[in-house]
């Protein structure tokens, strides 16, 4: 009874033992993608896909040097605004953002000493008139020998004296934007107009009506936006590749729209402190600066050498992982098509093409799944 109970736990230790070998799974290796992978594709999957087939083909591409900068404008389309002569704000309606013309009143000063300028004026004015004569008359003497040539010298010198201070109040009062020709003694004038030197936007207001205005502040500033340059900060190390004539791609932050410009200067001082240098670039399209405002940030691209490669359109060529392939067609029935899978290595992009490095490993003739191939790849 013993033996037969040891026979038993062994045949049902081994039948477990058997039952537990047959339960456990087997693992597959992973696959890998393959170098080479046919896909067959029907006509109607074709068109489906909006599927389109097309050969290598010669492509330009650039090198370039990344920078970042802003959009600026000269700095003769930029003006500050002072006054010759300190006064009282009488009127100001000026607003940031407002559009002024060359020549438009910015604000009226008024200040009593503005008068006494212009009655200094008519003084000098009628004293010169005077000292004129008076000179013309003792030059008419002299020459009969009535008047003694000291008498001559003497009122020249008064004339010339009289004639500069006669011109200074002249040049004030021009300075004042008062016309001398129409100051007379009964049209003195306490206030004087603050005229907008160029045209443009207001871009900062810094008087208000009531405050006394000194020569030293700066009243008003004006920006004239019709030409914008963009200026770039480029590092030391990529000067030596920086020529004037350069083309430069530039978008703005967090947009995806490209514009050009075209490298215009190039600043000879490199900063200390950053080790950088200022690239002035002019827009290639001059009817685009309306589409900016001075300040805005921009990221550029300065193409420095252009080589022709061969290459395939950037919706060919599929990255799974670190590695890139394309479908090339194999064949072509009247049932549909039948693709390969091949592996591209690439090199420079451009905005629609990338460079094939490996082209020897294809013919010429070769026909590729140019749109329509992402999902056949990944999948």
């Amino acid at each position: 009874m013993k033996a037969f109970n040891s026979t038993f736990l062994l045949f049902l230790a081994g039948i477990l033992v058997s039952c537990g070998a047959e339960s456990t799974p087997k693992v597959a290796a992973p696959e890998t993608p393959n170098s080479s992978e046919t896909i067959e594709i029907t006509n109607r999957q074709f068109e489906l896909g909006k599927m389109e087939l097309g050969p290598l083909s010669s492509q330009t591409f650039h090198k370039s040097i990344k920078a970042n900068g802003i959009l600026d404008v000269p700095p003769e389309n930029k003006a500050t605004v002072s006054v010759y002569f300190g006064g009282y704000v009488k009127e100001t309606k000026l607003l940031p953002g407002q559009k002024i013309a060359k020549g438009q009143t910015l604000f009226t000063l008024e200040n009593p000493d503005y008068v006494q300028v212009q009655q200094d004026f008519l003084e000098a004015k009628s004293r010169l008139r005077y000292l004129k004569q008076d000179y013309e008359r003792q030059n008419l003497l002299s020459a009969d020998n009535v008047s003694s040539q000291k008498t001559v010298s003497k009122s020249e010198s008064d004339y010339k004296i009289a004639y500069a201070q006669f011109e200074s109040l002249k040049k004030k009062l021009s300075l004042m934007g008062i016309s001398p020709a129409n100051v007379t003694e009964t049209n003195l004038r306490s206030t004087i107009t603050i005229v907008a030197p160029i045209s443009g936007y207001v871009t900062a207001v810094n008087v208000t009506k009531g405050m006394f205005l000194n020569p030293s502040d700066v009243a008003v500033t004006i920006m004239n936006g019709t030409t914008i340059h963009l200026e770039l900060t480029i590092f030391e190390q990529d000067l030596s590749s920086i020529t004037v004539g350069q083309n430069v791609k530039f978008r703005l932050q967090n947009s995806d729209q490209h514009y050009l410009a075209v490298v215009h200067l190039i600043n000879k001082v490199i900063d200390p402190v950053k080790r950088t240098v200022n690239v002035h670039c002019d827009l290639k399209t001059e009817s685009q600066a309306s589409l900016f405002t001075p300040g805005m940030y921009a990221e550029a691209e300065i193409e420095t050498t252009t080589s022709k490669s061969i290459s395939l359109p950037a919706s060919t060529v599929i990255n799974i992982g670190e590695v890139y392939y394309a479908l090339i067609l194999k064949s072509q029935t009247s049932k549909g098509y039948v693709f390969e899978r091949k592996q591209v290595k690439v090199g420079a992009r451009n905005e629609d093409y990338v460079e094939v490095l490996n082209a020897n490993d294809f013919e010429p003739s070769t026909s590729f799944l140019t749109k329509g191939g992402f999902n056949l790849i990944k999948d």
